[in-house]
């Protein structure tokens, strides 16, 4: 799937942007639509911590998990759109989930924000697998047709469509073998269960540190900065660019001054040194993408989304 190209961190906006007259005067809730101690929820409350400096009031963070993501999604699109109410949106489910089913919600519900993560899909194998390469995998799914499992984060899983895509562009064909989470992955993949992950590639490093794990591939449009030896698809011959977007949204209908400077804020917060140590230590790739480029960015997201989902629905898998 052809998308984005990781950008520097723009300059802090420039004083004529910035909207001074709205200052908040009571705590912003930030809803989290899945579990704490995951991943997003753990980024979530590092830049609500930052946030509140630049802000001057609290930031409370409301975990509300579940189908997906579509209950916090939900709720945030349902808030009063008066700035008090933000919260994460994640790729690829913010713009999937509307495809596959009936939602209470749409991308036209929200009012973005800023994205700030942008981390990229990673084929993961044992350190002493056989498999020693990308060109190695294929070669052993085209032996073996159908006969590679490997294991992503579910059906639907930015992983999953980005294997999907892998498919028909190699043509050749894997096992899907769906997991409840990127732990389960791992696990089972350490355990020899299955030969193949497919997970970003943040969720790895730790193991690949540990000589547990070895990755293939990474599925940025460039490398990871983490990662600079480890080769894109893009530039192995194949077009597929794929990760998980996590930025903030509000709901659609705030005012222009609040949305300047919430976006503002989260932008100050990116740049901030002591933020960019801290996303180091989580393995955070950091993106900064203002409202109009990150609406752009989702909105060239379902459209490819839907596309693949009218050739092949992947709840069928």
């Amino acid at each position: 799937m052809q998308r984005r190209q990781l950008l520097a961190i723009p300059a802090i906006l420039p004083a004529s942007a910035l909207a001074q007259e709205w200052r908040p005067d009571r705590p912003i809730t930030m809803i989290i639509a899945f579990a704490a101690g995951g991943g997003t929820d753990v980024a979530g409350r590092t830049i609500a911590r930052f946030m509140e400096r630049d802000l001057g009031v609290s930031v409370v963070v409301m975990n509300r998990p579940g189908a997906g993501g579509e209950i916090g999604f939900g709720e945030l699109a349902r808030a009063r759109p008066d700035g008090y109410t933000i919260g994460f949106i994640n790729t690829p489910h913010i713009v999937t989930l509307p495809i596959e089913r009936r939602t209470r919600f749409r991308l036209e519900d929200f009012q973005v924000i800023a994205n700030i993560v942008d981390d990229p899909g990673g084929i993961w194998v044992r350190a002493d697998s056989d498999i020693r390469d990308f060109a190695g995998l294929l070669a052993a799914a085209r032996r073996n047709p159908g006969g590679i499992g490997y294991g992503t984060t579910g059906v639907g899983s930015d992983d999953h469509l980005a294997m999907l895509a892998l498919e028909r562009k190699a043509n050749v064909q894997f096992l899907h073998v769906p997991f409840g989470g990127s732990a389960q992955v791992k696990q089972n993949l350490i355990s020899r269960a299955i030969p193949v992950a497919v997970m970003n590639v943040a969720e790895g490093i730790n193991e690949m540190r540990q000589n547990l794990l070895r990755p293939l591939a990474q599925m940025g449009a460039t490398r990871w900065s983490e990662m600079p030896e480890l080769p894109t698809l893009r530039e192995l011959g194949f077009d597929v660019v794929e990760g998980s977007m996590r930025g903030m949204a509000a709901p659609a209908g705030i005012p222009a001054d609040v949305l300047a400077r919430l976006s503002l804020s989260i932008q100050r917060t990116v740049a901030d040194p002591e933020f960019q140590t801290a996303a180091r230590n989580q393995f955070l790739p950091l993106r900064f993408l203002a409202p109009e480029q990150y609406l752009a960015e989702l909105q060239a997201l379902r459209t490819n989304y839907q596309a693949l989902w009218n050739q092949h629905p992947w709840r069928e898998q």
